[in-house]
């Protein structure tokens, strides 16, 4: 069928556009005039920026889309003629650049562009469509703050969930696994606490500085020496702060980490492994108070229902050139929140954006795995996905999936 939405200048403008975590007010407004123009029943500010459109359409099971809407603290690098040169203001308080360097703005308009088809062809299906675009995915609270928020309390619960994350994998491909697609992840803070003084009499302190360093040496051997060679687990310290002059010695240290997982039973080892060489380290340096833990950003991994998925997968294999199975993912999303709140199965797939020109005459998966890792991933201030076939591969997608869920048509 043919649709009015200039959907390619509509993604061009939201990612010139990008807006932070909980601070899409701009693209959340444009998110609920479209889908009121198709005729959805709109509810704005659903934790705090979110929007929901509710489509009913006789009965049958009732369908959750959902799209995040947030975009990353990144100075965009791309070149292109709608590159952000937005700037944000982050939750500690910082000027920094904006930027849809995780694809946030593929994912609205491809469900927007989804909304427009089925409403426009509501003849054909039955049913109850629920859209949920989402705020602060990035931040690992969105889902969250919208459930917190009454969500389904305030809305039907669905039958499935259902979503898309675009990925550097080839345009016109869609990576579907069965299992645990995404790990689960958990952020820590972790205070290191010291005695300070001047640089010139270290005898007289106790060095966070050091103590910071011998810890962050010693987590390397969480992985290596705690986590059998079957298993998986990431430790990632993605910063430690401490002191402000050459010469001073400060009193305290801060260390920021990160752990992906899938199993709970590694999760539970590998963080109390943290726990435990973090203690001990502190007490070897002779440190003057107990470290302390902060946890931040913690989600359970994103796992695709099998039944669900076999049930979805001939609907995406009609919507692209091909499906394949990219193995479960190290990165981490919340869309599974939506899926265990509800007590539905989750099917959650990637899209390729990455432009097909880049793989052309690899003949096996090793020769295009070895070319996508080339390429700016997600989170790079390089990421840019290609727009076509990007949004029509990921827009038929997410018809395709929601039909394969709802009910048929059914006349008076």
């Amino acid at each position: 069928m043919t649709t009015t939405t200039d959907w390619a200048a509509l993604y061009r403008d939201l990612h010139l556009h990008p807006e932070l975590s909980f601070g899409e007010v701009r693209t959340s407004g444009i998110v609920a005039e479209h889908l009121a123009g198709f005729g959805f029943e709109v509810t704005t500010g659903i934790g705090r920026t979110g929007v929901v459109g509710l489509l009913r359409n006789g009965d049958g099971p009732v369908v959750l889309l959902r799209a995040d809407m947030d975009a990353l603290p990144v100075g965009e690098r791309t070149g292109l003629p709608y590159a952000s040169t937005e700037r944000g203001v982050d939750p500690d308080g910082k000027d920094v650049a904006v930027m849809h360097a995780c694809g946030h703005d593929v994912h609205v308009t491809c469900l927007l562009a989804a909304c427009e088809r089925l409403a426009a062809e509501s003849g054909t299906w039955s049913g109850t469509l629920l859209a949920v675009f989402q705020p602060a995915e990035e931040v690992g609270a969105g889902a969250r703050a919208m459930l917190d928020d009454g969500l389904y309390e305030r809305f039907p619960k669905p039958a499935v969930v259902l979503g898309q994350h675009v990925s550097p994998i080839p345009g016109g491909v869609i990576g579907l696994h069965s299992g645990p697609a995404y790990a689960a992840t958990d952020s820590l803070r972790i205070t290191l606490h010291g005695r300070g003084g001047h640089g010139s009499m270290p005898e007289t302190t106790v060095d966070p500085v050091v103590m910071a360093a011998a810890t962050v040496l010693r987590l390397q051997s969480v992985v290596a020496r705690e986590v059998a060679p079957a298993d998986f687990a990431v430790v990632t310290v993605g910063r430690l702060d401490a002191g402000s002059k050459a010469n001073v010695i400060p009193d305290d240290a801060e260390i920021l980490l990160n752990v992906r997982t899938y199993d709970a039973g590694v999760r539970t080892r590998v963080l109390a492994a943290i726990e435990r060489i973090v203690r001990g380290e502190a007490a070897a340096a002779g440190a003057p108070a107990e470290p302390e833990f902060e946890p931040f950003e913690t989600l359970p991994p994103v796992v695709n229902d099998p039944d669900a998925v076999e049930r979805t997968r001939a609907a995406l294999v009609a919507s692209c050139a091909m499906v394949i199975d990219p193995g479960a993912v190290a990165g981490s999303e919340d869309v599974g929140l939506l899926a265990a709140e509800a007590g539905a199965p989750c099917v959650y797939w990637m899209l390729g954006g990455a432009d097909p020109a880049r793989f052309a005459g690899l003949t096996t998966a090793d020769e295009v795995i070895a070319a996508v890792k080339t390429l700016p991933s997600n989170h790079s201030p390089l990421f840019a996905p290609v727009i076509e076939p990007t949004l029509t591969v990921g827009t038929t997608a997410l018809v395709n999936a929601a039909r394969a869920w709802l009910g048929p048509n059914q006349p008076d």
